[in-house]
């Protein structure tokens, strides 16, 4: 609604005109003294009601001037509207993608404080019905898993390629089929052909008794085994590995579609760093990233269903 007022308007033709549309407020007029004054000596500034709507103008200006003044107040106002809702819509956004990835706002990663088992100190897995997987991280650890470790009953197996994890199926002798896969899938993956960018690599298995550190002639350098008699092969075994967390909380590795990994996501070798990995992962799990950086097998790494889950 428009409201005019002109400037030069007396007093008198004002109240005249006045009827309950509007009330001029804050200033007494002396009638007496001010009746032929200009509005605008007398009240230099009034409060217009309009059906509840106030109006403060200035009859010190024109009303060209007052709705010039109000005009360029409302596109200010606009402004910072709109720049309100921007920055919630941009905050809700925010709020929702990181909702949906299961950390809340400012929360910091879960630090797991706890004693560790023995055999963290190696690589460690499971096989869906609970028989443990050992594997070195190095020659160091090769060594002293195979020297300490491998007994009796147990399966020894390798990716057929030169550096790689020596992996221990505890009870392998007795272990199904579908057992043996896993292991071989854990030692293909911790292989330099996830270093390599491959997609999948041979493997084979053997039993402990074909496994020495010794040859005619001398010793074997270290991280190396001479191996004797027939293998079992796992030909064109893919490189991939479910990654998450098991019922301890703790972050775990194992073959893809391993159970005992209660919350997990599947990884292949791809094109992300395994820190930056390890931190989409850390975020994702809510737990410390440094948790799955010593899980993980050297290399680059691909999250699948990473777009679905915002990683």
């Amino acid at each position: 609604m428009e409201i005019i007022v002109p400037a030069d308007l007396s007093v008198s033709s004002q109240l005249e005109r006045s009827v309950s549309m509007y009330a001029i407020e804050q200033t007494r007029v002396d009638k007496e003294d001010n009746i032929n004054k200009p509005l605008a000596d007398v009240l230099p500034g009034c409060r217009i009601e309009v059906q509840e709507l106030k109006i403060k103008i200035s009859l010190e200006k024109s009303a060209q001037e007052n709705a010039a003044e109000y005009y360029q107040d409302s596109k200010k106002a606009r402004k910072k509207k709109e720049g309100v809702v921007n920055a919630i819509k941009k905050t809700k956004k925010k709020i929702r993608e990181t909702e949906e990835r299961g950390v809340k706002e400012g929360e910091e990663p879960v630090r797991i404080l706890r004693e560790k088992k023995w055999y963290e100190k190696f690589g460690w897995s499971f096989t869906t019905s609970g028989k443990m997987i050992l594997f070195g991280r190095n020659a160091k650890q090769n060594d002293a898993l195979v020297s300490a470790h491998l007994e009796k009953g147990d399966l020894f197996f390798h990716a057929d390629i030169r550096g790689g994890s020596a992996t221990i199926l505890k009870g392998g002798k007795i272990a199904e089929g579908g057992e043996l896969e896993e292991a071989a899938a854990i030692a293909a993956s911790f292989s330099k052909a996830w270093d390599k960018g491959f997609s999948q690599v041979d493997a084979y298995g053997v039993e402990a008794g074909q496994v020495s550190k010794h040859v005619q002639g001398g010793a074997i350098a270290a991280g190396g085994f001479a191996l004797e008699g027939e293998r079992k092969w796992f030909r064109n075994t893919p490189l991939k590995l479910k990654v998450g967390i098991d019922e301890e909380g703790r972050a775990a590795v194992g073959a893809p579609g391993a159970g005992w990994i209660t919350t997990g996501v599947e990884v292949v070798p791809g094109k992300r760093g395994k820190g930056k990995t390890a931190k989409a992962l850390g975020r994702l799990f809510q737990i410390d990233e440094n948790e799955f950086v010593r899980v993980l097998p050297s290399g680059n790494f691909r999250i699948l269903g990473e777009g679905r889950r915002g990683l």
